[in-house]
């Protein structure tokens, strides 16, 4: 979808642009970015944690969602099913989509880069263009 260039009047772009500081938080550390770039198979959102913000434990069963988590600043502990897995700046985490999370900050703010889409069967650069399968050519090279 092409949309106008805000303040650029007769100027069409191919993507949207967004500031996750103008997004208000929810849970008091959750910034959703999905809904604001009106995407339609990934889903975005940072999170800015306080020293020992827990958000709930959840999945993403019903969803059939798979999440990557990546830690940008301070650290932070992930519960992936009962199991205590700790992280530093830098490290990332992929959580399947019928797995129990939790983040459980520290005692320092930690900030993260969560990322969930449709769990795929397809991980290679040559993907059949079914239902459910994602190419990565579009990375490769």
């Amino acid at each position: 979808m092409r949309r106008p260039e805000p303040g650029v009047s007769g100027v069409t772009v191919s993507y949207k642009r967004v500031n996750y500081t103008d997004i208000e938080p929810v849970s008091g550390a959750m910034r959703p970015l999905t809904d604001s770039l009106d995407s339609e198979q990934v889903g975005v959102s940072i999170a800015r944690c306080e020293p020992g913000w827990r958000n709930r434990p959840h999945d993403h069963t019903a969803e059939d969602h798979e999440e990557i988590y990546v830690l940008l600043e301070g650290e932070a502990t992930v519960v992936i099913d009962d199991e205590s897995v700790e992280l530093e700046a830098g490290d990332a985490v992929w959580i399947p989509p019928t797995a129990t999370r939790q983040i459980r900050n520290g005692d320092v703010e930690s900030a993260f880069i969560l990322v969930s889409a449709p769990a795929s069967q397809c991980r290679t650069a040559t993907c059949a263009d079914e239902p459910g399968s994602w190419a990565t050519n579009g990375f490769i090279g």
